[in-house]
C-alpha cells in the first residue's frame, strides 16, 4: 500500500510567511515528507533559524527575502524561488498580519497594509506562480484565510474584509485555472497561539471568551492547520477546487 502524501516527495514548494507559526510548521512538514521548500519573509533572522530547521531534512531548501505588500518583490521571489528549486509545485499564500483595531481607530495605513499582505500579495503571488503552473499543467495553490472571513468580531474590520476577499479570490482564481488543471482552495484557521495571536490570547477576558465560541472547547495548534495544507497539496485532492476547509473546532458551524 502506497504511505499516505508519498507524492510529496520531490515536489517544489513556496510557503510565504514560512518562518513563523503556521508557515513554519507548514514548511517544516513539508520539508520531513520530502519535498524542497523555499519560505519567505520580511524576518530574515527568522528565516534563517527556520531555514536551519528544514535543512535537517534531506531535499535542499532555501529562503528569500520578500514582503507580501511589494508586487515587485513577490514577483522577483517567484522567479528566484522558480529558479533555485526548477520549478514550482505548490504554493502556500500563508503570509498575513492583523492589527486588532476598533472600526473608528483604524487608519489608512492600517487598511493598507491588511488588504495589501492578505490579499493584494496573494493574489499577485498566485499570478505569478501561476504563469509557472500553466506551462506544466498542474500545480496547487492553497490560500491560508480564516474563520473571519465566514464570521464577523470585534476589531477585526480591516482584517474580516481581506480575508473574506480572500475566499472570494480562491474561488475566482479556481474556476479560471482548473481547464489547466491548476487546483486552488483555501483553509481557515480559528485562533492559533502564535507568535501573532500570542500577545492578544494572553488577555484572559478575550481568550475566555473565543474558547467559549468553539465547540471543541479548545484552541487549535499549528499542526491542525498543517494537516488540512498537506491534504489539498496532495493528490488525494485532486478533484478538489474552489473549496474552503474550516479549521474551527466547529465555531462557523454554530
Amino acid at each position: 500500500m502506497t504511505a499516505h502524501f508519498s507524492d510529496i516527495k520531490g515536489k517544489h514548494v513556496i510557503v510565504t510567511g514560512g518562518s513563523k507559526g503556521i508557515g513554519r510548521d507548514v514548511a517544516i512538514e513539508f520539508a520531513k515528507l520530502g519535498a524542497s521548500v523555499v519560505i519567505t519573509g520580511r524576518d530574515e533572522n527568522a528565516l534563517i533559524e527556520t531555514k536551519s530547521e528544514l535543512s535537517r531534512f534531506s531535499s535542499p531548501h532555501n529562503y528569500i527575502v520578500a514582503d507580501m505588500r511589494e508586487v515587485t518583490e513577490v514577483i522577483q521571489m517567484v522567479d528566484e524561488a522558480a529558479g533555485l528549486m526548477g520549478g514550482i509545485d505548490i504554493l502556500v499564500n500563508n503570509a498575513g498580519v492583523n492589527l486588532p483595531k476598533s472600526a473608528f481607530e483604524v487608519t489608512e495605513e492600517d487598511w493598507d497594509s491588511m488588504i495589501d499582505t492578505n490579499l493584494k500579495g496573494s493574489f499577485f503571488c498566485s499570478q505569478q506562480v501561476g504563469r509557472y503552473m500553466l506551462k506544466q499543467k498542474k500545480g496547487k495553490i492553497i490560500n491560508i484565510v480564516s474563520q473571519m472571513a465566514f464570521v464577523g468580531y470585534f476589531k477585526r474590520a480591516p482584517y474580516c474584509a481581506s480575508k473574506g476577499g480572500a475566499v472570494q479570490l480562491t474561488k475566482a482564481l479556481a474556476v479560471e485555472w482548473a481547464s489547466q488543471h491548476i487546483n486552488v482552495n483555501a483553509v481557515a484557521p480559528t485562533f492559533i497561539e502564535t507568535e501573532l495571536t500570542k500577545q492578544m490570547l494572553e488577555e484572559s477576558t478575550f481568550r475566555e471568551d473565543v474558547i467559549n465560541r468553539i465547540p471543541l472547547g479548545k484552541l487549535a495548534r499549528p499542526r491542525d492547520v498543517t494537516g488540512a495544507v498537506i491534504y489539498l497539496a496532495s493528490n488525494m485532492a485532486d478533484f478538489i477546487t474552489g473549496e474552503t476547509i474550516k479549521v474551527d473546532g466547529g465555531w462557523t458551524a454554530i
